[in-house]
């Protein structure tokens, strides 16, 4: 059951840089466009990149390192979904905004599932 969820998390996070691209495609041929599509697409793209890592990680505080880092990343995308958001408001970067609250949500959960192995503590009890 945690490896079709870990594949289901992985497929989502693949599925939201991609989504994400699609988006930035729309954004203003600005100065300010460019710019703000440039970091979205970095830090948008790798999360799925950074959670792949965590998949492979070789221990589990290797794993809770790399899903923070994913974690990092996510949260930079909310800030550039904003400035985004300002520059062509569509219900595309609405519904890309509450994906990656999702998502972050989701990554939370494993890093404190797996941070409370680390520390011996009985999940789900």
């Amino acid at each position: 059951m945690q490896e079709s969820k870990a594949g289901r998390l992985a497929e989502r996070t693949v599925d939201y840089g991609l989504a994400v691209m699609k988006y930035c495609e729309s954004l203003p041929r600005t100065a300010a466009g460019r710019h703000v599509g440039d970091q979205l697409l970095r830090s948008a793209t790798s999360v799925a990149a950074n959670y792949a890592e965590a998949s492979e990680a070789e221990s589990t505080a290797d794993f809770v390192h790399k899903m923070k880092v994913a974690m990092k990343e996510l949260k930079e995308s909310r800030v550039w979904l904003i400035f985004a958001s300002r520059l062509a408001p569509c219900e595309a970067v609405e519904s890309l905004r509450a994906e990656s609250r999702e998502l972050l949500l989701m990554v939370g959960k494993s890093i404190n599932t797996a941070s409370a192995r680390m520390q011996g503590k009985t999940i789900g009890a």
